[in-house]
């Protein structure tokens, strides 16, 4: 029974790995997509823009979904509505027709993250489920980075069709697994009820709730701060080359993945405790970079890493804590906490290009880094106030 949950947490997570693994095998392939379509570079842009709204918005959906109909049949169902988009994307000889399919392909595969969650938070109890969770976002932090891997390897040897024609070859084989694997864990003795959107706001009046939920948001707007605006840093003060770019990710990326690993095993402290130190060594990875990011790249790459490497940590803990907070509700509180983790991604490049242009990069970290430290100030208030945390206490 122990290694049966073990394969589920695993095919849970791959499913949530399709997701952030799509949104990114598509960059490295764009000015093929531009020739080939006969387009422009902001119509293209805007498939990936309504991509990533589409997945945030529909962990909003997904969430009460899962919670009065099931998880299995809402998986399935999902996963079946990405293959069918991304086959429309393989067909698209529009760039209008690829935006269709490029958001239903969102619509679909938002399913997985909320569904894994879930899945992790229905068949672990109490601290047995950091390890799952580590081990589900180390799926996670994994699709982004492979993305562009897999998308340039491809777009480079066949052309951009083939990269769709490969998704679904991908998404076969989650929704075989899903379907053949994946029994319904919902609890028996659930208690049914109607979903209200007022839940959403009862989710966010929750003190755990509210602060796990906003730590997700600015967590991702600071990571998406390094993705989007690190490349052109790099550019102006070392004069990398695109490929060299590409390297200094790598550090950045492993980082997530170790620190996911390591925030998994973290059963013997207290979950709350892991949050707030965690949040407060990003605040300092983030000054340490404002502070050596110009002196040397090895210090740029070093400080990028420690970022990550905490907020790795963090992650796994997060989803946790906020599993057993919503026992009756858990995946509607984990649409929550998706939807404002992808907003966070959405509104890091765009007040983040605005930043830049008021004051440079300084100022662009130096806000990320004062919001980042506004909210761990909150966490330890809610957390760590008189100190009563123990051991089990996620």
């Amino acid at each position: 029974m122990k290694n049966n949950r073990a394969f589920i947490v695993y095919l849970v997570a791959f499913a949530a790995f399709l997701g952030p693994f799509t949104q990114t095998i598509y960059v490295p392939i764009i000015p093929e997509v531009i020739n080939e379509l006969h387009t422009s570079h902001f119509l293209v842009n805007l498939t990936i823009s309504f991509y990533t709204l589409f997945l945030a918005i529909m962990q909003m959906v997904y969430g009460p979904l899962a919670d009065s109909k099931g998880r299995r049949k809402i998986m399935l169902a999902g996963i079946s509505v990405y293959l069918l988009a991304t086959i429309g994307c393989y067909f698209s000889e529009s760039i209008y027709i690829l935006l269709i399919f490029r958001s239903l392909q969102a619509v679909g595969i938002a399913a997985g993250s909320v569904i894994a969650v879930t899945v992790i938070g229905d068949l672990f109890e109490g601290n047995t489920r950091i390890k799952p969770m580590g081990t589900f976002q180390m799926m996670v932090s994994l699709g982004p980075v492979v993305g562009p891997v897999v998308g340039g390897f491809l777009g480079g040897s066949f052309n951009f069709h083939f990269v769709f024609l490969a998704l679904v070859a991908v998404g076969l084989l989650v929704l075989a697994g899903n379907f053949l694997f994946l029994k319904e864990t919902k609890p028996e003795n659930a208690v049914k009820r109607r979903f209200k959107f007022t839940d959403y706001f009862t989710i966010l009046k929750n003190r755990t709730g509210s602060a796990i939920i906003f730590l997700g948001f600015i967590q991702y707007y600071s990571l998406y701060n390094f993705l989007v605006f690190l490349p052109g840093l790099m550019g102006d003060r070392y004069g990398l080359t695109v490929e060299e770019k590409g390297l200094v990710f790598v550090p950045l990326s492993l980082s997530i993945v170790i620190g996911s690993f390591i925030g998994g095993r973290l059963q013997r402290f207290s979950g709350k405790q892991v949050v707030v130190y965690t949040a407060y060594l990003n605040v300092a990875a983030i000054l340490l970079f404002i502070l050596v990011s110009h002196v040397a790249l090895i210090l740029l790459i070093v400080s990028i890493s420690l970022f990550g490497l905490f907020l790795g940590m963090s992650l796994p803990v997060q989803t946790t804590m906020l599993t057993l907070e919503f026992q009756a509700n858990r995946a509607t509180a984990t649409g929550a906490y998706n939807f404002f983790r992808y907003m966070g991604m959405a509104f890091g490049p765009i007040v983040g290009s605005l930043l830049v242009q008021m004051g440079g990069y300084n100022l662009l970290y130096g806000f990320a880094d004062a919001a980042f430290l506004g909210l761990s100030l909150l966490l330890s208030k809610r957390f760590l106030k008189g100190n009563t945390f123990n051991q089990t206490s996620i």
